[in-house]
């Protein structure tokens, strides 16, 4: 009887609620990202105003984990990938080779620093060069070759940071990140448009956008630095999982953001204050349809 007044007495023992999950910077980017018009499945936009379709040979130029390639091929597209990396045209053919058995589309992966590209003029309709541009010596040529794959009225898609987010980083990451094979080119808007206008194209859009990784950045920078970690190679290939703490909880914040009534509204305010990456839609022109009839 006493022990069972005793249990009754004490208060109850209150079970501690699960940790939340990780979230992880790079979902709230892809959620970010999708919000500024990219990855639409339904309309086959890779980027609002950039569609592709089953009749189009994609090329994408230093292609990475190959984000393009992939939803080309998930477009019906036949692809043409390359990177310098021998690692990352391998692995890229390894996915792109898996759904190309199914569908029996064509497709070709290689390693190349694109000066030139071993390939032969007007191979394609959609040309792809996101965030490239940066690592590269001399922009100009390796301009002129893109413009050179494209065929009369092939439409292209390409990408930079933006200087406000670079400048800001210049005081905070470490001299390696502005040079090779990092970033060794900062462009402003009117340099970015001047390069894609002085190599024969005419651009259609343009937008920037992307506050969330500039900010993604900085924390990956501070933990970077708390670790004691000295940069080296490419800073892309050292932005994967497990990420710092700061990283997570940043995202996780940004989350929440996006998820009030106004989210969207300030997100957007926000990418035009402080943007990551700059972006031009540009089209070869072509003579036969300009022609009056």
């Amino acid at each position: 009887m006493i022990r069972r007044l005793m249990a009754w007495l004490r208060p109850p023992v209150e079970s501690t609620p699960p940790a939340p999950a990780a979230v992880s910077p790079r979902d709230i980017g892809l959620v970010d990202a999708t919000l500024d018009g990219w990855f639409n499945n339904a309309t086959g936009e890779l980027l609002k105003g950039f569609a592709i379709g089953a009749n189009d040979t994609l090329l994408d130029v230093g292609c990475g984990e190959g984000v393009a390639t992939l939803f080309g091929m998930r477009q019906g597209a036949s692809v043409i990938f390359t990177d310098s990396e021998y690692d990352k045209v391998r692995d890229l053919a390894r996915q792109v080779g898996r759904h190309a058995r199914s569908t029996a589309t064509p497709f070709l992966g290689l390693v190349s620093n694109s000066l030139p590209l071993p390939l032969a003029d007007g191979c394609a309709d959609k040309i792809v060069c996101m965030e490239v541009l940066e690592h590269v010596d001399q922009p100009a040529p390796f301009m002129a070759e893109l413009v050179r794959m494209g065929r009369p009225g092939a439409q292209y898609l390409l990408s930079v940071p933006a200087p406000v987010g670079e400048r800001l980083q210049q005081g905070i990451a470490p001299p390696a990140y502005f040079q090779a094979p990092n970033h060794v080119q900062v462009f402003d808007a009117e340099q970015f448009a001047a390069l894609v206008e002085d190599a024969g194209l005419v651009i259609e859009h343009r937008q920037a956008s992307g506050f969330f990784w500039v900010m993604g950045m900085i924390f990956f920078w501070a933990s970077e630095r708390a670790a004691g970690r000295i940069l080296e190679g490419a800073v892309r290939d050292r932005i994967q999982a497990p990420y710092p703490p700061l990283m997570q909880s940043w995202a996780s914040a940004w989350q929440a953001l996006l998820s009030q009534p106004d989210g969207l509204a300030i997100k957007q305010v926000l990418d035009g204050f402080m943007p990551k990456s700059q972006v031009i839609i540009a089209r070869k022109p072509d003579p036969c349809a300009e022609a009056p009839s």
